[in-house]
């Protein structure tokens, strides 16, 4: 099936700003040809692309052709430098999913080496982010351990390390007799979102029972940190994030020399492979450093 580059280019364009009037001022054209170019799609496809609402949302349809747009986007831009061409259309747009404490402590540095790529970050939860690419809604993703997704190049990156933490008062409050599965099982924990499933990781690594602890729910990985620091409850914190806390004395570990390692993996769609060769090596060099070996 061949599909209108002017199509494509509106369909990524509302997805991307969630609305047909934002999407017409960005290509230079008026709302009505926007549209136009949206019905003439849908009619060449034969399924709905969009949810029309405030804001504009795609449809799992809409969502993976507006990926493909973008794919070949990146394929073109990697042909015309290959071939010393202008690039009118200005820097390719490539779509990651990442989990969060990923972006938080090391991944934004692997984004600033790579020159001529714009970036659209899918920020999830770290057991979720192969979904996106498993959907063909990413082209590349940051992946817990042995989730391979088929079609993808993968490489192994390390290990980042979380660390059970707490304020000194918040441990002398709820583990004075220790940390076992009755304190956890009392003791207020944090958790990200409800995909989050760390801390209950490390409790099973711990007590080898399934506990499930009164709870607060903070999406953001260093309100995690600033929460466990004012004693509102314990969590699985990246070392990078809680390292300074953890040195003079603002956080403890709960219990001594018992870290999380989560395996982390960089998976790209392979036919882009080639096209993002950059980021797949700054990816790698980045997590040199900041990772626990592979």
């Amino acid at each position: 099936m061949i599909l209108d580059p002017n199509h494509l280019s509106a369909l990524s364009s509302i997805l991307r700003h969630g609305s047909f009037e934002a999407a017409a001022a960005e290509l230079a054209v008026t709302p009505s040809a926007i549209s136009q170019r949206i019905k003439a799609l849908e009619d060449r496809v034969g399924a709905a692309l969009i949810n029309r609402g405030t804001p504009c949302t795609g449809t799992p349809a809409g969502l993976r052709i507006a990926q493909h747009a973008e794919d070949i986007g990146l394929l073109e831009a990697k042909l015309a430098s290959e071939l010393t061409l202008d690039q009118a259309s200005g820097p390719a747009r490539v779509r990651v999913a990442v989990p969060a404490d990923v972006l938080a402590t090391w991944f934004i540095d692997a984004m600033a080496q790579v020159d001529g790529l714009l970036f659209d970050l899918v920020v999830d939860d770290q057991d979720h982010s192969a979904e996106w690419l498993r959907r063909g809604e990413v082209s590349a993703a940051i992946t817990v351990g042995g989730q391979l997704v088929a079609g993808c190049d993968s490489t192994a990156l390390g290990s980042l390390r979380y660390i059970a933490t707490a304020s000194p008062a918040f441990i002398d409050k709820w583990f004075s007799e220790g940390v076992n599965e009755h304190s956890l099982a009392r003791a207020p924990s944090l958790t990200f979102n409800r995909k989050d499933g760390l801390q209950k990781s490390w409790m099973f690594e711990q007590t080898r029972r399934r506990i499930s602890p009164p709870s607060h729910f903070l999406p953001s990985p260093q309100g995690f940190v600033e929460a466990a620091i004012a004693g509102m409850g314990w969590g699985m914190n990246p070392i990078g994030l809680a390292r300074s806390a953890l040195d003079d004395g603002r956080l403890c570990p709960l219990l001594p020399d018992a870290p999380l390692d989560v395996p982390l993996t960089w998976q790209v769609g392979r036919v882009l492979g080639t096209a993002l060769a950059p980021l797949t090596s700054a990816v790698k060099k980045t997590a040199t450093k900041a990772l626990l070996p592979a």
